[in-house]
């Protein structure tokens, strides 16, 4: 899976602190994309649905949220609406230089700098919509996407938000993330039921794989693949017992392909079938 660089991969480069583009797909396969953004940035979602992963919980929209998500990396899904088979995004990137301007200007103090989730899932009204409709003519119409003119329309929606729901959803973007274990727990602990792949897992901790696994090792003291075996059967037992579901209604979501796979994992570490152990703790 190659990694696809934002802005670089749609915007010529240049020196511009915020720059915008249109995203559209037709009907096409979805698959998971690994993302690395150098910058910050707005996904005004228009059509379709986004899933992002990152180091904290997953996340899913539909076009009535639209998302801002912290510069780093991050794996990607798009899917085309069902009505129009189209996906379409405005994407507003903005630099480091160009918040950390706003924040000085506007004297805004975050006292929690660093907290919350790298992507912030903020709901639609009837001014950002509108607010969006001015950023599809600004790409419409030909020469008015002028450097200055896109600066106006950041600080507009920066400034709309800290009015809408204040200033927490700043504090992610204002402090670098240097702590590789810390971030690597956070990675591994909100996807430990998702079916990523250990080359993803690594790209979302900015790891190569021998890293990851060292590191990993390291912290955890066994192998990655035993301790998500782990945690996906603790979880299946608590599904099977706690919440009295069927084995053919969990293997899923523990992330299992088949139930066959599921049924043969469990039985090596427990000894007995999911539907044995369902049956004796709960003496039916």
């Amino acid at each position: 899976m190659n990694v696809v660089k934002l802005p670089e991969d749609l915007l010529a480069p240049q020196g511009d602190f915020v720059q915008l583009y249109d995203y559209q797909l037709k009907a096409v396969p979805s698959f998971r994309n690994k993302v690395s953004l150098a910058r910050n940035t707005f996904s005004f979602l228009v059509e379709g649905t986004k899933e992002v992963v990152t180091d904290a919980a997953p996340i899913k929209i539909n076009s009535d949220h639209f998302l801002l998500i912290k510069s780093g990396n991050c794996l990607m899904v798009e899917h085309v609406s069902a009505l129009s088979q189209s996906y379409k995004s405005m994407l507003l990137f903005f630099s480091e230089e160009m918040l950390a301007d706003f924040v000085a200007e506007n004297g805004i103090v975050c006292t929690t700098p660093g907290a919350g989730a790298p992507v912030v899932v903020i709901e639609y009204d009837s001014y950002l919509k509108g607010y969006v409709k001015s950023l599809e003519s600004i790409v419409e119409t030909k020469g008015l996407q002028d450097s200055k003119l896109l600066e106006v329309k950041f600080k507009e929606v920066m400034l709309y938000l800290i009015q809408k729901i204040g200033t927490d959803f700043l504090a992610p973007l204002l402090a670098s993330y240097d702590d590789r274990e810390r971030l690597l727990l956070d990675v591994v602990q909100n996807n430990r039921l998702a079916k990523l792949s250990l080359q993803e897992l690594a790209f979302l901790c900015n790891m190569s794989l021998s890293t990851f696994k060292r590191t990993f090792v390291h912290h955890f003291k066994t192998t990655p693949s035993k301790w998500f075996l782990a945690q996906r059967l603790e979880h299946a037992k608590f599904l099977l017992i706690s919440r009295r579901q069927r084995p053919s209604d969990v293997f899923e979501v523990v992330g299992y392909e088949n139930l066959s796979n599921f049924v043969q994992a469990f039985k090596k570490t427990y000894g007995l079938t999911p539907k044995q152990y369902q049956l004796a703790e709960l003496n039916v």
